[in-house]
């Protein structure tokens, strides 16, 4: 059952991010801006050649391999040797997920269609495999500590168990 659930939402994360992007790449140009709400969020269609941000975009093929390194090496982590609760699975998933979907975009078109444009806060534009990474990536550190907390409880009840001769 979790190796159903770990590969859907690797799936889902992967669909709703390729077609979240086709749409935007069939109704927009790039660097049009659709507002939602007027200046607080938008919609803008934006080519990101780079990594996050924009950023090593004159070393793509670099950023490119590191980037299937690490998603390679999250899925055997996640099917060899996560031994932590559904949580922890699941944020990793979301992080396979994000990272397959701009990695799409990154073989096929040469650039990643970013879309979500929250003004408010003055960020970058940013699309959904972006938010399924960050918010793997809290779910995963979350999974972590409440699978140390429930480590640290078993281990004091065990010691309780043994100060008391049972």
């Amino acid at each position: 059952m979790t190796l159903i659930i770990i590969l859907s939402t690797i799936a889902a994360s992967i669909g709703i991010d390729q077609i979240t992007k086709a749409i935007v790449r069939a109704n927009m140009t790039v660097g049009e801006t659709i507002p939602i709400i007027k200046d607080i969020f938008h919609f803008t269609y934006v080519r990101n050649e780079g990594a996050a941000f924009g950023m090593l975009s004159e070393h793509r093929w670099v950023f490119m391999t590191l980037s299937i390194v690490a998603l390679i090496a999250l899925s055997v982590y996640l099917i060899k040797f996560c031994e932590e609760g559904i949580l922890t699975k699941i944020g990793i998933a979301l992080i396979i997920g994000g990272g397959i979907g701009n990695m799409i975009d990154r073989i096929c078109l040469k650039y990643v269609v970013d879309m979500i444009d929250c003004r408010f806060i003055d960020f970058y534009v940013f699309n959904f495999a972006d938010c399924c990474v960050c918010v793997g990536s809290g779910i995963t550190i979350l999974g972590f500590i409440l699978s140390m907390i429930k480590e640290q409880k078993a281990k004091k009840a065990a010691s309780s168990d043994e100060n008391t001769g049972e």
